[in-house]
């Protein structure tokens, strides 16, 4: 029987970035939004504030677009300071390069694994979802999943007794399956994993 886990953001992550006020290099975003409009042109930003002394940086969300070029949506969100939509835009990898800063998702996320695994199965198929791009590494998942010590999934992927299409050391931020063969299991034959 398939298990379906979800790694589901639980907070906005953390913004990495030299605070220009303090040593700091990290902010947090709350959701709020500024937007400036110069005639027919619209800036907008999203605020996010230094976690040490609170100073103020602005990324930029638009810049010098044509006001009718924006849906009328979206600057109703940004707006109402709308933080589903704070979310989405730190999503956003040009958002991102633009503002050059990076995301620290520690303490940001939990794994859902829709409940207790049972103990008597020889053979755990499992589908991981991200209901977010968040970079996490598939051995702590699956640690923390099935309750093992890192270095014991780790042992697991080195005898075959875990296996994935995809490969399971680094960092993924996209959904992924994996078998986990218990003693005196067989793990059914699966394409070997290809390099990402």
């Amino acid at each position: 029987m398939l298990q379906n886990w979800v790694v589901m953001p639980t907070c906005l992550p953390t913004v990495l970035r030299r605070c220009h006020t303090c040593t700091s290099g990290r902010f947090r975003a709350n959701g709020k939004f500024r937007v400036n409009a110069n005639h027919k042109l619209i800036d907008a930003w999203l605020l996010v504030l230094c976690t040490e002394c609170g100073d103020t940086v602005k990324l930029t969300v638009l810049e010098r677009v044509n006001v009718r070029s924006v849906r009328p949506a979206l600057l109703d969100r940004m707006h109402n300071n709308d933080p589903a939509l704070a979310a989405e835009l730190l999503q956003d990898p040009v958002l991102l390069r633009r503002n050059r800063v990076a995301l620290d998702w520690e303490s940001a996320w939990r794994l859902d694994t829709g409940g207790p695994d049972s103990p008597d199965r020889e053979v755990i198929d499992v589908s991981v979802r991200f209901a977010a791009r968040i970079p996490v590494r598939p051995v702590r998942l699956i640690a923390e999943g099935c309750g093992l010590p890192r270095a014991e999934v780790e042992r697991l992927i080195t005898d075959g007794s875990l296996v994935s299409a995809v490969r399971l050391t680094g960092k993924l931020s996209g959904d992924f399956s994996f078998l986990l063969k218990r003693p005196g299991g067989r793990t059914p034959d699966l394409a070997p994993a290809e390099d990402c």
